[in-house]
């Protein structure tokens, strides 16, 4: 499968559904004016992009490929949004996260919040890229000059979930009634597994999960 082009963005799609999920690239800019458009009561913006490592002397991936459950990962992304709403005092919020293909550079993830103070932008950013990590239904498989692997769990995606009270235990193993296990931070977007049981079914392989 070939690389999507960093130089294509997708269109900014009018105002609706704040969670899409894509091959194509995005506009940083672009999308958080779109967000703006309009808006007097948003005091603070915060943003994060997460990008594909690799390609250095200590990473040896040279691409990421990742796939979703279509449906079921917009849904567990949009219960993600509503839960930092309300937690924090958020007043928008959006979540672009790209599947498919990625070479090392391309960016794969932007989480943005809008609050009338910036601690709350902060902290509800920080708890959605937490959650992403954790719960959402994405796998993700590097590609070296080893061949190619599924992307394991790590603990320290666990820990930083539990500083806001919530339990995963994906890095061991365990299924919670998120779902099975996940990834790793080959990407500092991440990606987690948040499929049930029935659905692992459909991707089984041999090194458990992306």
């Amino acid at each position: 499968m070939a690389a999507t082009s960093t130089s294509t963005f997708a269109p900014v799609p009018a105002p609706g559904p704040r969670v899409r999920i894509q091959q194509a690239d995005f506009d940083v800019g672009a999308e958080l004016a779109a967000l703006q458009q309009g808006r007097t009561d948003i005091g603070a913006w915060t943003s994060f992009v997460g990008c594909v490592r690799g390609n250095t002397p200590d990473d040896a991936v040279a691409a990421l490929t990742l796939e979703h459950y279509p449906g079921m990962t917009e849904r567990s992304i949009a219960a993600m949004i509503v839960e930092a709403q309300r937690r924090f005092s958020v007043l928008d919020a959006l979540v672009i996260h790209r599947v498919g293909r990625l070479l090392p550079g391309e960016r794969i993830v932007l989480v943005a919040a809008a609050s009338a103070h910036r601690r709350d932008a902060f902290q509800a950013c920080e708890f959605l890229m937490d959650y992403l990590k954790t719960h959402a239904p994405f796998w993700k498989k590097e590609a070296t000059a080893d061949g190619e692997r599924w992307v394991d769990a790590r603990v320290a995606d666990d820990a930083a979930l539990a500083r806001w009270g919530l339990a995963s235990a994906n890095a061991s193993g365990a299924v919670d009634a998120g779902g099975a296990g996940r990834d790793d931070g080959r990407t500092d977007a991440g990606a987690g597994a948040g499929a049930d049981a029935g659905a692992d079914a459909a991707r089984d392989r041999d090194g458990g999960a992306r």
